[in-house]
């Protein structure tokens, strides 16, 4: 088996996280500026095993897409361009973002690192694999 990369897209930054190779647990992996996103994922999956990519789905509250969808599809077309061996699956992503910052204050940061774009994104994108890993399991 190989792991499962999940991937908070967004137009400046995108959060990624990954499970281990047995697919049980979730952690962070990074965040990359989007421009350099599709050359990261290329060299990640050279050197890792990766099953399936998870991207986050993001819905308003009456179940439409979000604004960011149009940016996700054009993203899409280009990694399944790019790496066209490894499926696509879309997780509900809904609330992760502030999930993420919850989970940040909870842990007990300071002010300043809690304000880390890039920690919340990375956050997000575990969220949405975890997620995922328990609507399989």
């Amino acid at each position: 088996m190989g792991r499962i990369l999940a991937i908070d897209y967004g137009t400046k930054r995108t959060g990624l996280a990954v499970t281990d190779e047995m697919q049980i647990i979730a952690s962070g992996l990074t965040t990359v500026e989007t421009n350099d996103l599709l050359q990261f994922l290329e060299d990640y999956v050279a050197s890792e095993n990766v099953d399936k990519f998870v991207v986050g789905l993001p819905k308003q509250m009456d179940n439409t897409a979000s604004e960011s969808e149009v940016y996700i599809q054009k993203f899409l077309e280009k990694l399944t361009k790019v790496i066209p061996n490894i499926p696509v699956e879309r997780v509900d992503e809904r609330f992760t973002s502030k999930m993420a910052f919850q989970t940040i204050i909870d842990s007990g940061l300071k002010k300043k690192q809690r304000q880390n774009k890039a920690l919340i994104d990375e956050i997000s994108a575990t969220l949405i694999l975890q997620s995922y890993l328990a609507s399989k399991s």
